[in-house]
């Protein structure tokens, strides 16, 4: 067993710098296989003979007028089951992720999350080999958020 794995809570901060987004409160998620995270208006398009989306996403959760538009190259799609048991398929990007002054790349699924409290999820797949999750906590690599109430 690796020990140098971190203790991390069940909600947590992360920065995605490609896709312009800091301070982004996640909730981490042991029964997702996949990371996903909320976008608006996906589009999908054509750049240099491959598949790409472009999509808007709120890089600030306490200002939800502030909308950026930001595209990425389109690693496949994956057919997931959501919390409704509904099955869709969604688009799979690759983006690196920092938390606690790490980074790394991973895998997102794009989503529509607006009716969820989080617009993001932190699957197993984006914590395998780095995290032990202790979900009694939040906020456990990170000092919670003073806009955050857990």
């Amino acid at each position: 067993m690796k020990t140098t794995k971190r203790v991390i809570g069940a909600l947590e901060l992360c920065d995605l710098p490609d896709l312009a987004i800091s301070g982004l409160n996640v909730r981490v998620d042991t029964g997702a296989t996949t990371s996903s995270l909320h976008v608006d208006n996906l589009e999908e398009f054509e750049k240099d003979d491959e598949l790409w989306v472009s999509f808007d996403i709120h890089p600030d959760i306490h200002n939800v007028d502030r909308i950026v538009r930001r595209q990425a190259k389109v690693l496949g799609k994956k057919r997931v089951k959501s919390s409704t048991a509904t099955r869709e398929k969604r688009y799979v990007i690759s983006t690196p992720i920092v938390m606690a002054g790490e980074e790394w790349i991973i895998q997102i699924t794009l989503t529509d999350r607006s009716e969820m409290t989080y617009l993001m999820l932190f699957g197993r797949e984006a914590m395998n080999g780095r995290f032990i999750v202790d979900p009694e906590y939040d906020y456990v690599l990170t000092e919670k958020p003073d806009a955050v109430e857990a």
